[in-house]
């Protein structure tokens, strides 16, 4: 947190960590942001095709975490272990 503070910048380790892939994370830095192929839950300098299935499978499990949610499931009951 105190780094995220410190630094105008946003770490993008963080992208790495949180397993955005590495040619995108690339791309951000070098385009500054800009000229992306597409975008969703990160801008996407290489394989645009692989992103948008990943981003496809992602909005599915939010949606049906969220619907679980809304219908009273417990938190502990929506974490997923390995």
């Amino acid at each position: 947190m105190r780094r995220l503070q410190r630094f105008e910048a946003f770490p993008h380790e963080i992208e790495l960590f949180l397993s955005y892939p590495p040619e995108d994370v690339r791309g951000f830095i070098e385009h500054r942001g800009h000229d992306s192929k597409c975008d969703g839950c990160w801008k996407v300098y290489g394989d645009a095709e692989r992103a948008r299935k990943t981003f496809s499978a992602y909005k599915k499990c939010t949606d049906c975490y969220c619907r679980r949610k809304a219908a009273g499931a417990p938190l502990e009951r929506l974490a997923v272990v390995g």
